[in-house]
């Protein structure tokens, strides 16, 4: 299998090789190998059922892969488990929010930072401070249930309980998915802030133009293997939709 293009002037946080996920006999991932770079925003782009979400879970931890590897900030985490993948610096905002939705907006965020809220209070109050400033809507929430709130406060909640872990990375799966398109720009203005602040970003995400508008560079995943993979820049936008949805 060819090694995925490499970016000048970047440092790999995250180098995923060879790596491949099996449900049962079913292989979700099939020898899938890629690198996301420190500051930068990687995309993974492919249809329904190509394996983004697997992909996701797999670099989270909650599923382990059968063979690979995935080395993160120069350690390896294939299988190491969700709580050691977070606590190495990898967080993810899973599709469709899954938020906590009989608990206040509050402890949803406060959850985000569960590791370390008992030996670092005050450090962890503060960044709850910075969540509500950066999401004001958050605060004015603050003590509603977070299964009340809309599709698009839910989505603002999820990656801000994520950033309470003090992330070094960010796994976004589909946050647009489901809202209205005020709300996408809305999200997607975000992303584009939360980058420009040095996080390190993977996003899978269908809306393949607002993906590409904010990516630095691009995998296209099908049938759980990496078919082909670029920089936006280089390449016309319609005609990698063509290619990654209509196989042309």
């Amino acid at each position: 299998m060819a090694l995925p293009q490499t970016q000048v002037g970047a440092t790999d946080m995250l180098s995923v090789s060879n790596l491949t996920t099996s449900y049962g006999l079913i292989k979700a991932l099939n020898d899938v190998s890629l690198v996301a770079k420190e500051g930068q925003v990687t995309c993974i782009l492919g249809p329904n059922g190509a394996g983004k979400t697997t992909l996701m879970f797999t670099l989270a931890g909650i599923l382990k892969p059968v063979s690979g590897s995935v080395q993160f900030d120069g350690i390896e985490i294939a299988g190491l488990g969700a709580p050691k993948v977070l606590q190495s610096g990898l967080s993810l905002v899973p599709e469709n929010r899954l938020v906590f939705p009989l608990m206040s907006v509050r402890d949803n965020l406060m959850a985000g930072a569960y590791l370390r809220h008992r030996s670092k209070r005050i450090e962890v109050e503060n960044d709850l401070e910075k969540m509500y400033e950066r999401f004001p809507v958050l605060k004015q929430r603050e003590e509603q249930n977070a299964g009340t709130l809309s599709g698009g406060e839910q989505q603002m909640l999820a990656l801000a309980r994520a950033l309470m872990s003090r992330p070094k990375m960010l796994l976004l799966d589909e946050p647009s998915v489901g809202l209205a398109p005020k709300i996408v720009d809305e999200i997607f203005a975000i992303i584009t802030q939360v980058k420009s602040e040095g996080m390190s970003i993977v996003l899978v995400e269908q809306n393949a133009i607002k993906a590409l508008q904010v990516a630095d560079h691009f995998y296209f995943l099908d049938q759980g293997r990496v078919s082909f993979n670029g920089n936006p820049n280089e390449l016309e936008n319609e005609d990698v939709i063509r290619r990654a949805y209509l196989g042309q």
